[in-house]
């Protein structure tokens, strides 16, 4: 597997690619690497010739007193699992590569960027759609593979990709689930033993709900309340909020029906973490 730094680099690598007229896969990541971004490769490999994958801890999507210093890292790790997936090339660069000195240009969606996880994390999401937008101008991918447990990330890009008529298809990874159901998240490494027990409540009040609605349950209040519910009632968890939203608007919906997505965050001790369940 190639290890590219520098813009440049990715620039010139990614240019022989397609003037060898093979398609280009491409997984961005914040590294910290687990079975959850690895099947985001699994999804790129059979719809590219060669596969990309990025790990840039972006600074511009976190917020004061956010997690940004202790994020975990672990390059050398990232790349040799990278490699065992099957990736081609890894794109690493540093901050002061993506950002030079004096860069002020951003990228923002509006209205999707202040929905859900975007009204407690201001600015968030315009570090991600700015990024984002980079390492596309970048590599210029023809597909691009995102997680669903990012389900706003993941809404946010398909809107700008559409907005911006950027020529790349967007292809959304189902969520990896730990045995218990515990939603794959870098973030786990914070959660000590009782905390990670304590996490699985955002499961099951998504589960909760959705056993609800297949019980003909189709008032979105109601569902929402019981998750709301559940949560608050969990030791250890602090609700953020319970909503069930169209999966691409990020709206309130007046009627549940399949393509719903029910999404939760909370704190469990002092570490956020969000789900969230697409009906059918």
């Amino acid at each position: 597997m190639q290890r590219i730094a520098s813009v440049a680099g990715m620039r010139a690598a990614a240019a022989k690619e397609r003037t060898a007229g093979r398609r280009i896969g491409f997984v961005p990541t914040m590294g910290a690497l687990h079975a959850g971004h690895l099947s985001l490769i699994d999804l790129a490999r059979p719809r590219s010739d060669t596969v990309i994958a990025s790990v840039f801890v972006n600074p511009t999507q976190f917020g004061p007193g956010e997690d940004f210093d202790r994020y975990p890292r672990d390059l050398e790790g990232d790349s040799r699992l990278l490699a065992q997936a099957g990736a081609d090339i890894l794109f690493a660069p540093s901050a002061e590569e993506m950002y030079p000195p004096g860069a002020s240009t951003y990228v923002n969606v509006e209205g999707l960027s202040d929905r859900l996880c975007g009204r407690s994390r201001p600015g968030h999401f315009r570090g991600v759609a700015t990024e984002v937008s980079k390492l596309f101008h970048i590599v210029e991918p023809h597909v691009a593979v995102f997680g669903q447990k990012d389900a706003v990330q993941l809404a946010v890009i398909r809107r700008m990709v559409r907005d911006l008529d950027l020529d790349i298809e967007i292809i959304a990874a189902p969520i990896v689930r730990e045995p218990d159901g515990l939603a794959m998240s870098s973030r786990n490494r914070y959660l000590g033993g009782e905390e990670r027990h304590q996490a699985l409540a955002l499961y099951r009040a998504l589960t909760q709900a959705q056993k609800a609605f297949a019980g003909g349950e189709k008032d979105p209040s109601r569902l929402r309340d019981g998750m709301a519910a559940l949560l608050r009632a969990a030791p250890g968890v602090s609700l953020e909020y319970a909503e069930i939203v169209d999966a691409d608007s990020l709206l309130p919906v007046e009627s549940v029906r399949p393509g719903a997505l029910f999404a939760v965050a909370a704190k469990v001790g002092t570490t956020r973490l969000i789900d969230n369940i697409v009906l059918g």
